[in-house]
């Protein structure tokens, strides 16, 4: 009988070699609506996947939980059972004045501001997407914003502030939880990956108001999620 990979309970035969990862399992939905013929697989702790079609495309769809450890997880696992690229559909905070709620980021490198790839690299390794699936991106979608972004660890931290305006004045173009570990740990197994994130918070607004605001259905948060989640599944399909 074949393994079932210990956290996502899939297994090679559930598998193809695309996939999209999202933070929140509520998210699959989102994605499901650009699907045909899916089917949903399993539902394990914050891991939710599901399998369908994207224009003759067989993606499989999967939920990951907040930060990078559950992210690494994933990752590790889709790997284990035969994923070859990896893309990640999700949120991000703007870190520079003029990107629009709902506008595209897409990271072409990430600072490694967390915990998890410290275990698994030294400081220096750099963290960056596949080239290919990002000149992909490009040719798809021209008007998302393209730069370094961060992955962090601290979504409530007393210094959040300041630690948003040090890293902006290097350029920086917005901030998550999870991009980091898949640039990281996909590039150390082998994996494409890319990360499309919708900016759901305008730089120096107010996180909670701007969050109340996004838990209530915000329509350009909810059009840039649409964008983001077909930019990827584009980029997957070329």
């Amino acid at each position: 009988m074949e393994e079932l990979q210990a956290h996502i309970q899939l297994k090679k035969t559930d598998a193809v070699e695309d996939a999209i990862i999202v933070g929140d399992p509520a998210r699959v939905d989102q994605v499901a609506k650009f699907l045909t013929e899916f089917r949903e697989l399993k539902y394990n702790r914050e891991f939710r996947s599901l399998r369908g079609t994207y224009k003759n495309k067989e993606v499989l769809v999967l939920s990951t939980g907040v930060g990078a450890p559950s992210a690494a997880i994933a990752i590790e696992e889709l790997h284990n059972i035969g994923v070859k690229r990896i893309i990640r559909v999700g949120s991000a905070g703007a870190l520079q004045l003029g990107i629009g709620l709902g506008n595209p980021i897409i990271g072409e490198g990430a600072v490694r501001d967390d915990g998890l790839t410290k275990m698994y690299v030294p400081e220096q390794y750099p963290a960056v997407p596949s080239s290919t699936l990002l000149a992909k991106a490009k040719e798809i979608a021209p008007e998302a914003i393209y730069g370094i972004i961060r992955s962090h660890d601290g979504f409530y931290m007393d210094n959040n502030e300041q630690t948003q305006e040090y890293w902006s004045n290097f350029g920086l173009i917005g901030e998550d939880m999870e991009s980091g570990a898949l640039f990281t740990v996909g590039r150390l197994r082998g994996i494409e990956t890319l990360s499309i994130l919708n900016n759901d918070v305008a730089y120096k607004e107010d996180l909670l108001a701007v969050l109340n605001d996004l838990v209530s259905g915000a329509d350009k948060v909810i059009e840039g999620e649409k964008r983001t989640i077909e930019i990827a599944l584009e980029v997957l399909n070329k």
